[in-house]
This record gives structure tokens, sequence and C-alpha cells, in this order.
């Protein structure tokens, strides 16, 4: 549906029983329902948020003032579990991406497949690291995740599945480590609470008192943590 010019994607699920209204990292804007919310019903919940939705869209433009825009040249910083590592573009390296001596080391061979040499190492160090630090928070609940994967997820961080996999973004590990811990912690807490409701958030603040602070790093600094 549309708002004043804003298309809105009306997705439906079992596992709500309200309408909530979502503003994506890339500002789209997204609306949950429950599956039996009539069209009329789901559109009369979206106008009432109408001034919500347009306060949320002011404060993502006004965060994503700060997006970088990185360019694969000499020099040019690359964030690291919450470091920036400049770039150096050598001859003959034995990989195609490395970190080493403070910098992001780039074969000058695999400059043009550089985004994928850095997708592929910013892949492969977060599940080593999401595992990692898995094994410690995973000791604080008693249902564990059936899988541990890193994708590209689009506008999410991470995500849980209806078989209890968890999912984590790829750019996760570009965050600092308690960053990554509050990123672990709330989909673990999803695994007992699918929603955000009341008893999610009691929960979440169980495991992480702190949650809040980490929370608000994402909201400032996710934009940075990109390509």
């Amino acid at each position: 549906m549309k708002l004043e010019g804003i298309d809105i994607k009306i997705e439906k699920t079992e596992r709500r029983k309200t309408v909530s209204i979502f503003i994506e990292r890339d500002g789209s804007v997204r609306a949950l329902a429950p599956i039996t919310a009539t069209d009329d019903k789901i559109e009369g919940a979206v106008r009432a948020k109408e001034y919500q939705i347009f306060s949320k869209l002011a404060k993502w433009k006004e965060l994503n003032q700060g997006k970088v825009n990185r360019k694969i040249v000499n020099g040019q910083s690359f964030l690291y579990l919450g470091r920036n590592y400049r770039l150096s573009i050598v001859e003959d390296s034995n990989v195609p991406l490395k970190i080493s001596g403070g910098y992001f080391v780039l074969d000058k061979k695999y400059l043009k497949d550089a985004e994928k040499a850095f997708k592929t190492f910013y892949k492969e160090k977060a599940q080593k690291k999401i595992e990692e630090r898995l094994e410690l928070i995973a000791n604080k609940f008693s249902r564990q995740p059936s899988t541990v994967k890193v994708l590209e997820l689009q506008n999410r961080w991470a995500s849980w599945t209806p078989k209890n996999g968890l999912n984590f973004h790829w750019k996760c590990a570009m965050a600092p480590v308690p960053v990554i811990d509050y990123i672990i912690t709330h989909e673990m807490v999803h695994l007992k609470h699918p929603n955000h409701s009341p008893q999610f958030w009691n929960e979440l603040d169980k495991k992480m008192p702190n949650y809040r602070e980490y929370e608000h790093w994402l909201k400032i600094n996710g934009v940075k943590m990109s390509m």
C-alpha cells in the first residue's frame, strides 16, 4: 500500500497479534500484521501510525548522513570487529585478502573481485567469531539453536527460523565483539519468544541488562557497516 507517496510492504504472519511498523536499514517501510487481519484493518492501523512512520523516516535520514561510500583504493578504511583498518594493495600476497601489520592487505590480482574477497573474508571471520561467542553465551539459555549460519540477510543483522536455526549477516564481523554478543543474545531470546513482546524484552533485559547500549550503537553506527 501507499501512504502519502511512501510504499509500505505488508507481511502477514501467524506469530503477530497486532500491526507493527518497521523502517528497514535501506529506508523501506514494512508492516507486519496478523495473518487474520483484513486489508481494511491493516490500512487503518497503518494510517493510525502515520506520525510514527514519518518520524522514524526522518530519523533514518538523519542517521544515514553518516553513511560511508568506500572505494577499493590504498588508504581507504574498512571496519573489522569495531576497528578501522586502512587498505594496502600489494603484489603477490599469499591470500586474496588478510589483515596484517594493522592493514587490510589485498592482493592486486584480486582488485576486480575485491568486493567478493571482502565478503568472503567477513563471512569466514563472522562464522568463526559468532560460534566462539555463542559457546560463552549459550549456557545462559535452555533452548539451543539447531544451526548457525552466516548469510546475506538484506536489512537484518540476524534472524531465527521456525526450526530454531540462527542466521547472521556477514556484516556482523564489522561490529565490536560486545555488539556481536548483543546480536547473538537477541536471537537466542527469540528461540523462546518469537515476537518482540513485553516478555521478549523482559527476558533480554535479564540476559543482558545493558543491551540498550549496544542496540543504540547499532542504530548510530550500523549505517557505516557497509562496503
